[in-house]
């Protein structure tokens, strides 16, 4: 296959999220690698199935991805954990959470789904509204149309 022929087994979906991540040929996907190329696509926001490690595995194998044996994508899958394990993909929130805990100079529990405690214990009732004060007036915008 020459090296600036479109990559076997993959649509044009998927091509054109490896095309995002610098991967146009099977040159590219070989210097690169199927793992690191499927790692790339997912930390770029993609959402690729196994079907996309498996097809890439193919075209370098020149042969179509059903036809891999067990083994290999078992392997693949393996590999990918383990990628994936040595450097988490943190979502849109994880990250949010952390540029907010550096900030403030808190550390994120669980991710940064938890709330401070300082905070807690502080009353911040960030997005309770102004329904009401610490000492339990309503202070609404309706309740104020009401004085």
């Amino acid at each position: 296959m020459a090296s600036n022929e479109k990559i076997r087994n993959v649509g044009p979906k998927s091509a054109a999220w490896l095309r995002q991540v610098g991967v146009r040929t099977i040159e590219d996907l070989r210097n690169v690698g199927v793992i690191e190329t499927f790692m790339k696509v997912k930390r770029a926001g993609f959402r690729p199935s196994l079907n996309l490690l498996y097809a890439m595995q193919g075209a370098l194998n020149d042969c179509h991805w059903a036809d891999l044996p067990d083994e290999v994508k078992t392997s693949l899958v393996q590999s990918a954990g383990l990628a994936e394990t040595a450097n988490p993909i943190k979502n849109r929130w994880d990250k949010a959470a952390a540029r907010s805990a550096a900030r403030d100079g808190t550390t994120p529990i669980d991710g940064g789904h938890e709330q401070d405690d300082a905070a807690r214990e502080d009353g911040d009732r960030f997005g309770d509204g102004d329904r009401d004060d610490r000492d339990g007036n309503d202070t609404s915008e309706s309740a104020r149309d009401h004085e």
